[in-house]
Order: C-alpha cells, then sequence, then structure tokens
C-alpha cells in the first residue's frame, strides 16, 4: 500500500484533484468512507494524506493541519488574498468590500486590494481608496487588465505564493489574472447592463501553477453574507479601531451606543473612515440577526 500526501487544487463533483510536488503529477482521489463517518470538511488547498490503488487514483484518509481556513470563497493555506473591485461598472461597494477584508482579516490571512478598470475610474477614484483602506495599511494596486497597465508590480507581489482571488462578479478577477499569466486562459465574462452586475463565469476555486507559488480564481457574487461570523470575527476586520480602543470609557466596548467611545471620537473627527465605521456597523447588525435565526 502506498501512502502520499499532496495538496487539494481543485474540487468537483466529489473528486478532489492532488498534486504531489516531488512527483510533479495530480492524482485524482475520492474520500475513503471511514473518513465520511465522521465530521470533517475538505477544502481547495488543503494538504492530505492519501492511498494510491489501481489506475493511480486514490482514496483521501486524511486531512493535514491547516496555517488559516477562509470560510469564504472556502479554500486552505493561503500565503495572501487578494480582494479585487472595480472602479466602475460595477460600482465599488464598500459594504462588500469590508466583508472581504474582514473575511480574511479573521482567518489571518494578509491582505492585498487589486481596483481594476482604472481607465474608467471617476477623477480622485483611486485617491479616495488609497486614503480609506491605504491608511490602515493594505497595499493598493490600481490596475487595468485589459490594456495590462499596472499589472507588472502586481504580479511581482503574488511571485512564489499561494494566493486566492476573490470579489463580486463583473469585477475582471479572471481577466486579472490572465493580465498577470496569460497562460491560465481563463474564461472571462462581459457584466450584463441589464442587471448591474457581473454573469459568474467561474464555477469552482481552482490553485493553478504561478511562478513558483499558485494562483486560484474564486466565483463571484452578488452579495455576501456573514454565516459562522460573531462579534469578534466583525471587529477583526477593522484593525484601525485598535489605535483608539485603549480610550474607550467602557471595556469590553462595542463602539457603538456607549458614551466616551474613543472610536466613535475618531470618526467623527474624521480619523477613522465613517464609511469603514457604517460598515461595522450593518455587519454587527447581520451577524446578529443571522445568530439569532439559528435558534
Amino acid at each position: 500500500m502506498t501512502i502520499l500526501e499532496g495538496r487539494v487544487l481543485k474540487n468537483y463533483n466529489g473528486y478532489y484533484y492532488v498534486n504531489v510536488p516531488e512527483e510533479d503529477k495530480i492524482y485524482t482521489c475520492k474520500v475513503k468512507g471511514k473518513m465520511k463517518k465522521v465530521r470533517f470538511s475538505l477544502a481547495t488547498g488543503d494538504f492530505v494524506k492519501f492511498e494510491l490503488g489501481e489506475k493511480d487514483e486514490g482514496m483521501i484518509l486524511e486531512v493535514l493541519p491547516r496555517k488559516n481556513y477562509l470560510m469564504r470563497p472556502i479554500m486552505a493555506n493561503l500565503d495572501l488574498f487578494v480582494a479585487t473591485f472595480a472602479c466602475a461598472n460595477p460600482d465599488f461597494s464598500p459594504i462588500i468590500a469590508d466583508k472581504l477584508i474582514a473575511l480574511a482579516e479573521s482567518a489571518d490571512i494578509p491582505i492585498i486590494i487589486v481596483f481594476n478598470k482604472m481607465d474608467i475610474a471617476e477623477q480622485g477614484f483611486i485617491e479616495k481608496m488609497q486614503a480609506t483602506y491605504g491608511s490602515i495599511g493594505y497595499e493598493i494596486f490600481p490596475i487595468c487588465a485589459a490594456t495590462g497597465e499596472g499589472v507588472e508590480p502586481l504580479r511581482e507581489k503574488l511571485r512564489g505564493k499561494v494566493c486566492a482571488f476573490g470579489g463580486p462578479s463583473g469585477v475582471g478577477k479572471s481577466s486579472t489574472i490572465n493580465a498577470i499569466d496569460p497562460t491560465v486562459a481563463l474564461r472571462t465574462g462581459d457584466v450584463s447592463e441589464k442587471i448591474g452586475r457581473g454573469k459568474h463565469t467561474t464555477r469552482f476555486a481552482e490553485l493553478l501553477p504561478f511562478d513558483e507559488g499558485y494562483i486560484a480564481d474564486t466565483p463571484g457574487f452578488g452579495n455576501l453574507l456573514l454565516e459562522g461570523f460573531e462579534t469578534e470575527n466583525v471587529l477583526a476586520g477593522f484593525k484601525e479601531f485598535a489605535n483608539f480602543e485603549a480610550d474607550c470609557r467602557f471595556h469590553p466596548c462595542t463602539h457603538t451606543h456607549e458614551p466616551g467611545c474613543a472610536v466613535k471620537a475618531a470618526v467623527e473627527s474624521g480619523e477613522i473612515m465613517k464609511t469603514r465605521h457604517a460598515s461595522y456597523l450593518e455587519m454587527l447588525e447581520e451577524v446578529a440577526l443571522l445568530n439569532k435565526k439559528q435558534w
């Protein structure tokens, strides 16, 4: 019996495609029946141990420990999450951006932010995003996937890393990956003018070899719900609050209704962006509602 270890590059219709680097080979695997009897999760990016059978097909025996796990889009063991948005068409949504950031931050995954379609950005848009997100510490990459403008610095940033692109439908995630590496040749879709959002051209996450690392596109979405989130997960997405929390009158402080809240004072003074605090309040309300429904 031969036991091998490798990384899941994709899963589709109950099959897991596992790369064994030492052999430079991808094996088609299914989950061992014994594993199915216990609760488990298996995601693209997971390292697994599998038993090799006939015709080079494998049976997964064990999911090896993860360094991180992203709940949405579901992936594991990432070095970098690339939150991707369009400057226009579709319009940028602060709440969607802040939800994505919170998802990655709560999983302790480093984040960069890409703004595609810079050729059609309104005047001052990139500067506003730099002020909002760059000031917090997130690296911003304005690009135009269609012309290649700004792509080279992004390519350099991704070199040698296991990274995943995530963002709403129609922002150009697949097009951006194609611009970074044309050999990837992912399908791209146009934004539906009728409904103002993109067609879902990517159906599942798949890690693709890229410059000593891996790069993955993930399915787009129109909305992003925070199932499984708690208050602390929301707070993890707003790391700029940490600069002021110690001065709040009450500890703990939810930064919502309490008097003497230093975070709210920072919002009023402009030290924290109002759009960010508005997203925080909306996300807290959504999490409370979702958790209430579970009961």
